[in-house]
C-alpha cells in the first residue's frame, strides 16, 4: 500500500495510490498520514477499503511530504563504507545520529532553496524508515514491529555550513526545503527486504549516485533499535538511513556543487521518484 499527501503546502490531505496509478482521497477515513494513520490498526482498516469507492484526485496535484509533521526526523551519517571513504572519514563503529530540522521537511518535487551565502549545496539519496508505533529501548528482534513502511529521502546538505562553519552538522542539514520526503510511504509488507534496494541520483540528467542498501554498514533493524535507545521514536517519525557514494563533495579532483537552475532526480527502487529544481533562496 502506498500512502501520500497532496495539496497546497500546509493544507495537504491524505490519500493512497491505487494500483491503477490514480490518487484516491482518504479524508473521509483519516485526518492525515500521521501517527494514527500509520498504526497497525489504521493500516489494516485502510487496506480493506476498495480504492474505487474513494474520490479520485487530479494526477497533476502537488504532493506534500508523505508524512505529516513528525516528532523526530532522524538522520544517520556515514552509513555506507564507500561514502565514508569518499568523504575522507573513518568508518563509524556505531551509528552517527543527527536530527534534521522539521522546518526542512517538504514535498518530494518541491523546489530546493539555495540558502543565502551557500557555496557547496549537495545531494544525498537515502532510504527513509517510517515509524509505525512508539519505539523506546527496542531490542533488534522486535525492531521491525515498530516500522510502518519506507520512503525516499533527499538529505540535502550545504557542505560549507556542515563542515567548515564549526559546531555540529545540523546547520548544514536543516535549512528550509532540505528534507524532500516521499512521494509516498510504502508499507513494509511491500518491501520484503529493505537491505536489497537499489538507489540512485541524477543531477541534470547525469547519474551521480548508483548504490544499494545492501552495502549499508548498519541496517534497518540495527538502526531502529539503536536510535530507540537514545531517542524515543513516535509513529510518523522518519529515520533517513545514510547515502551511498556519489555525492558532489566526493567528486575528484574537483567537487561538484548545485547551483540555481540545476535539477535533482532520485529514487529508491519500489518507493517512487523525486525531482527537485534548485532556486534562489
Amino acid at each position: 500500500m502506498k500512502l501520500l499527501r497532496y495539496g497546497p503546502y500546509g493544507a495537504e490531505k491524505p490519500a493512497l495510490l491505487a494500483k491503477d496509478g490514480s490518487i484516491r482521497c482518504l479524508s473521509s477515513v483519516a485526518r492525515d498520514i500521521d501517527g494514527f494513520a500509520l498504526s497497525d490498526h489504521a493500516l489494516k482498516m485502510i487496506a480493506g477499503i476498495d480504492p474505487n469507492t474513494l474520490p479520485r484526485v487530479d494526477g497533476n496535484v502537488r504532493l506534500g511530504s508523505c508524512v505529516a509533521r513528525p516528532v523526530n526526523y532522524v538522520c544517520i551519517g556515514l552509513n555506507y563504507a564507500d561514502h565514508a571513504a569518499e568523504a575522507g572519514m573513518p568508518v563509524p563503529k556505531e551509528p552517527i545520529i543527527f536530527l534534521k530540522s522539521l522546518g526542512a521537511l517538504c514535498g518530494p518535487n518541491d523546489d530546493v532553496l539555495l540558502p543565502r551565502g551557500s557555496k557547496k549545496l549537495d545531494w544525498e539519496v537515502e532510504l527513509g524508515i517510517v515509524i509505525g508505533k512508539t519505539a523506546r529501548y527496542v531490542p533488534e528482534n522486535a525492531a521491525l514491529d515498530h516500522v510502518a513502511g519506507y520512503c525516499v529521502c533527499n538529505d540535502v546538505s550545504e557542505r560549507e555550513f556542515q563542515i567548515e562553519r564549526a559546531g555540529t552538522w545540523d546547520k548544514g542539514k536543516g535549512c528550509d526545503t532540505f528534507g524532500p520526503t516521499g512521494p509516498w510511504v510504502v508499507t513494509k509488507d511491500e518491501v520484503p527486504d529493505p537491505q536489497a534496494l537499489p538507489l540512485w541520483t541524477e543531477v541534470n540528467g547525469k547519474r551521480m549516485q548508483n548504490g544499494t542498501t545492501a552495502t549499508m554498514i548498519f541496517g534497518v533493524v540495527k538502526l531502529v533499535s539503536y536510535v530507540s535507545h537514545f531517542i524515543t521514536l513516535h509513529a510518523g517519525d522518519v529515520i533517513a538511513t545514510g547515502t551511498p557514494p556519489g555525492v558532489g563533495q566526493g567528486v575528484k579532483p574537483n567537487p561538484i556543487f548545485l547551483k540555481v537552475g540545476d535539477t535533482m532526480r532520485l529514487s529508491v527502487e519500489g518507493l517512487g521518484v523525486q525531482t527537485q529544481r534548485v532556486v534562489e533562496g
